[in-house]
């Protein structure tokens, strides 16, 4: 009785072992993966040529129109590359393009910014800017 449960048991490991080799490989996302083109937001149409922002982070959005104040997420901090409407394009300091939301609800601290201005913004999860310096 031993020697077929063994047999079973090594039977299915064998099975195991090449079904593994079959499968693709899984990896942890390191921070390479992260970069993604950013589409373009909801107001804005996609055939403008400026709008084509690569290497640039992807931030998650919510079914709602505008991303809106939240819970910070994280800090970023870069240069202003191009500011159109309310969306700022931010180049961080590892050359990724991020942009950020900014509304009337966005603490502006020492002004207002323009293009060239070194910036660092709390974002939330959706890109928007709760605070900006």
């Amino acid at each position: 009785m031993r020697t077929v449960h063994k047999r079973i048991l090594s039977a299915l490991l064998w099975a195991l072992l090449i079904l593994s080799m079959m499968s693709p490989s899984v990896t942890v996302a390191g921070p390479q993966d992260k970069k993604h083109a950013v589409t373009p937001p909801s107001g804005s149409t996609a055939s403008e040529p400026d709008d084509s922002v690569t290497n640039a982070y992807t931030l998650s959005r919510p079914s709602q129109s505008t991303p809106r104040p939240g819970p910070a997420w994280k800090t970023i901090g870069g240069t202003v590359t191009r500011i159109k409407g309310d969306v700022y394009t931010v180049e961080d300091y590892d050359g990724n393009q991020i942009r950020l939301y900014v509304s009337r609800d966005t603490k502006h601290l020492r002004g207002q910014k323009k293009v060239g201005d070194r910036v660092r913004a709390e974002i939330t999860r959706d890109g928007f800017a709760n605070s900006i310096q």
